[in-house]
């Protein structure tokens, strides 16, 4: 199938070539920054399926991200499974979760498709923070990272963990551009341009857009896994509807319907939470060190300026120079 935006290949390889770099000079925090973003992204791009592709804005996607953190937590901790076999156990919870969710989810739209995937998630964020058998509103620490050892390295050493949650992160990237490129991503957009049509046509509306939420909800689960190794900790927060919108507006900085936008608006506002919240990087500047308190204040004004100026986010933005360079 011809590829229907010229920018995204382009883009997805300025990413990957800034992340070597990153990977490659990087110290030890920067090898924990990148796996934070490589985690988040693969988190965003599984919410980008939804929004961009077919349309369906979720304010309950953490759900399926802490389950899949938690179901790690539990499997390796409780069970003492092995951290692999966890992490695909969790990423299928969290698509059962999600297909029992979408069952009823996608019966809605607009607002009420919105109200009750935050219902949902909210559901889950509470049971969590009761559940004494998960640590209740404690958490739970301790959990593993995966072993590595058959091939020679360690997982624990953060430049090893950081190139494998990238590794993960651009196989999901490709994976899911197959997916929107094919017939059945066409699919989707069809359903995202106008849905009656293509239900007065025959289409099967509703298994398509099931089949999308249970993919973005596992996808979820396997950032929500990758982010309790990460961490060694786990706790209901990772559910809280805070969480939904932190990853929403990094696909909408990044720009909706891009997967490498997605991947750059998680970087993007990563990075701009360290370094604004860091006292160190005012007092570089010449500036009260107490500013980094503020540091949310001022996310707020950056995702309020890219709303205005930037509506259709930093893919958007380059596809727009790429079409006026082209003439």
């Amino acid at each position: 199938m011809p590829d229907r935006d010229p920018v995204e290949r382009p883009f997805a390889l300025v990413v990957a070539l800034v992340a070597l770099a990153a990977w490659v000079g990087g110290d030890f925090f920067m090898h924990e920054v990148l796996s934070e973003i490589a985690i988040l992204s693969i988190f965003a791009m599984s919410l980008s399926l939804l929004v961009g592709q077919v349309g369906m804005v979720s304010m309950g996607h953490a759900a399926f991200f802490a389950t899949g953190a938690y179901a790690t937590a539990a499997l390796t901790i409780h069970l003492q499974w092995q951290v692999l076999p966890a992490l695909l156990a969790a990423t299928l919870i969290a698509a059962l979760l999600a297909a029992l969710t979408g069952l009823f989810a996608i019966r809605t739209r607009g607002i009420f498709f919105i109200m009750i995937t935050l219902a949902i998630g909210q559901m889950v964020h509470a049971y969590l923070f009761k559940a004494r058998a998960f640590g209740a509103d404690d958490g739970m620490g301790g959990i593993p990272r995966m072993d590595l050892a058959w091939i020679g390295l360690d997982s624990n050493e953060p430049e090893v963990f950081s190139a494998s949650v990238l590794i993960i992160a651009a196989i999901v990237w490709f994976l899911l551009r197959i997916l929107v490129r094919s017939p059945y991503g066409a699919m989707l957009l069809a359903i995202h341009h106008n849905e009656h049509r293509l239900r007065a046509l025959g289409g099967f509306v509703a298994h398509f857009k099931l089949l999308a939420f249970v993919i973005a909800g596992t996808i979820a689960g396997l950032a929500g896994s990758l982010t309790a190794q990460h961490t060694a900790f786990v706790s209901p927060d990772l559910g809280f509807w805070t969480v939904s919108g932190e990853v929403l507006i990094m696909v909408i900085v990044g720009g909706m319907g891009s997967l490498t936008g997605a991947i750059a608006g998680a970087a993007v506002l990563t990075l701009l939470r360290h370094t604004l919240s860091d006292s160190s990087f005012w007092q570089n500047l010449g500036l009260d060190s107490g500013l980094a308190s503020y540091w949310q204040f001022m996310m707020g004004v950056f995702f309020i300026v890219m709303v205005v100026f930037a509506t259709d986010g930093i893919h958007g933005r380059l596809r727009r120079l790429w079409q006026s360079i082209k003439g």
